[in-house]
């Protein structure tokens, strides 16, 4: 199990209780530092200030939901930390919601109801096979692609160095 102490997570929830709940995890894990917000408005004025090492954020909110808060934060040009994880957390699971939120750039999905073991699967996810970033006009955010593409066929997408 992984040393979480020096680990600072900003929880944004809506509801007070899985706050609660995600903060009980989280401090049973050993995570040193918790945030809260009640919403992604509140969760970007808080990653102004503080160094979010990870951020756990519900999909339903007002006034700013889970997906808008993750564009804004990878897209946002006021905030150090476009890079950050971000964790979805939701009831609703179907696939397209879950290709949604990737599209969106989030790091990893994670279908309430939580227990420790399925947070701390995701947190060794994040610190065990982080993802590359990706930046183009369309997509900002961890790269999509779970697995390492070693095709070198005649369709293959060239490099910015091959010519």
């Amino acid at each position: 199990m992984y040393n979480l102490e020096r680990l600072t997570v900003l929880l944004v929830d809506d509801n007070r209780r899985m706050r609660h709940l995600m903060k009980t995890i989280l401090r049973s894990l050993g995570v040193g530092t918790i945030a809260e917000a009640d919403d992604g408005s509140d969760a970007l004025k808080l990653l102004r200030t503080i160094p979010a090492d990870v951020v756990f954020t519900d999909w339903m909110m007002e006034p700013l939901d889970g997906l808008d808060l993750t564009r804004m934060v990878r897209t946002g040009s006021d905030i150090d930390t476009p890079f950050v994880p971000i964790i979805m957390l939701t009831g609703h699971s179907e696939m397209g919601r879950v290709v949604e939120a990737r599209d969106a750039g989030v790091t990893e999905f994670l279908a309430k109801p939580v227990s420790a073991d399925k947070v701390y699967h995701r947190l060794q996810q994040i610190i065990e096979r982080p993802r590359t970033f990706i930046k183009t006009r369309r997509y900002t955010g961890p790269d999509r692609r779970r697995k390492a593409v070693d095709y070198t066929g005649k369709e293959r997408r060239k490099d910015a160095n091959d010519k």
